[in-house]
């Protein structure tokens, strides 16, 4: 099979989908590599490495000319052109992009999103390394915009002697939440992770030493009306976020305060985010900053780029080695991935979110 990797175009996105050494294993299974000219620069792989790993150095066009294309993230509307007859293996996030996934539709295109890669215990391996990033980024990014100078309220999170510390307030105790309230806390803030699940409250009272409430609207109201920082962290599984801070909700906080809403991708699951990029991360509601980048681990491309890869070449290679009908017969983690094949959505919360009809995968091979 001959496998693409084109250049990421979302405004300051700087990973790319494949390694050298996925590279590697790709050509050692037999099939060929092309990866689009500097498409690794951003995360500090030249254009030689690949070639030494057995890629093909060809123009952005010719990469998405392969039967199968990797991406991070989504085709943007200037891309649409290149879709056609091709496997698709990227974050897709469809239920955020209704024109997108009409386009889907409308081309041959195979779309298996990492998203919704989903094991039998509901893990979701490919998804599960970008939480992780975007959770520790979460408290970092809210530090830094609640400086003065960016508009923040000046409360450094630890504090000083005699100084209490920042209150930071996490919607969501899964790997995002999780990963936000172990940087957050070892910055020196006061944490409480508010979540439905009473095993992952245990976890993270027991392991992380932090507060945790169960989710109400009045445990949130409660809480965020004297947070300095709250992270909106929810994630319902290739359906659109739930909004879980209301617009009042958000007028009740401190002047000054962050908001960093990292289901954004997703919808966002605070009513009062919109959108936002790295060249301009920030917007500001009800005296509130709102950190809404749809990409936050491009920020970290070096780190984000190795260890999506990790998670993603052996599906890739699956893929591959077997063509995505048999991958997803064999392999259930591929075919709960699958979105869109055949002109039809395959993905069923996909399907509920833009009322279109939903077609399983065994409908598709019968």
């Amino acid at each position: 099979m001959q496998i693409g990797i084109p250049e990421e175009r979302k405004t300051g996105e700087h990973r790319v989908a494949i390694t050298p050494q996925g590279v590697k294993q790709l050509s050692d299974n037999g099939h060929t590599v092309q990866v689009a000219e500097q498409a690794g620069e951003g995360s500090g792989i030249s254009d030689n490495e690949y070639e030494k790993a057995g890629a093909t150095i060809v123009s952005q066009d010719e990469a998405w000319n392969s039967d199968m294309v990797m991406k991070v993230k989504e085709p943007l509307e200037d891309e649409y052109h290149h879709l056609d007859d091709q496997i698709l293996f990227t974050y897709l996030h469809l239920a955020a992009f209704p024109d997108l996934t009409d386009r889907l539709l409308e081309t041959d295109v195979t779309a298996i999103a990492y998203e919704t890669v989903e094991t039998d215990d509901g893990t979701l391996p490919l998804l599960k390394p970008m939480s992780q990033v975007a959770g520790r980024m979460a408290p970092l990014m809210a530090a830094y915009f609640s400086t003065e100078h960016e508009g923040g309220s000046g409360t450094l999170p630890m504090g000083l002697p005699g100084v209490k510390p920042s209150k930071t307030v996490i919607i969501g105790g899964g790997t995002v939440g999780k990963n936000a309230a172990m940087v957050a806390d070892t910055m020196g803030s006061n944490v409480t992770v508010i979540e439905i699940d009473q095993e992952r409250m245990n976890y993270l009272e027991d392991h992380l030493g932090v507060d945790t409430r169960f989710s109400t609207e009045t445990a949130i109201s409660e809480e965020v009306r004297d947070a300095d920082v709250v992270v909106g962290a929810v994630l319902v599984p290739g359906n659109k976020a739930p909004t879980v801070m209301t617009e009042q909700q958000v007028k009740t906080m401190p002047e000054g305060s962050v908001v960093v809403d990292v289901a954004i991708d997703q919808g966002g699951c605070v009513a009062t985010s919109e959108p936002t990029t790295h060249a301009d991360p920030v917007t500001k509601h009800h005296d509130v900053l709102h950190y809404a980048v749809t990409n936050m681990p491009g920020a970290y491309a070096k780190t984000a780029t190795y260890g999506l890869t990790n998670a993603t070449l052996p599906y890739a290679v699956e893929i591959a080695n077997k063509g995505w009908k048999d991958a997803c017969r064999d392999n259930s983690e591929i075919k709960n991935g699958l979105n869109v094949a055949n002109g039809t959505v395959t993905y069923e919360a996909v399907a509920d979110v833009f009322d279109k009809s939903y077609t399983p995968f065994n409908s598709l091979v019968q």
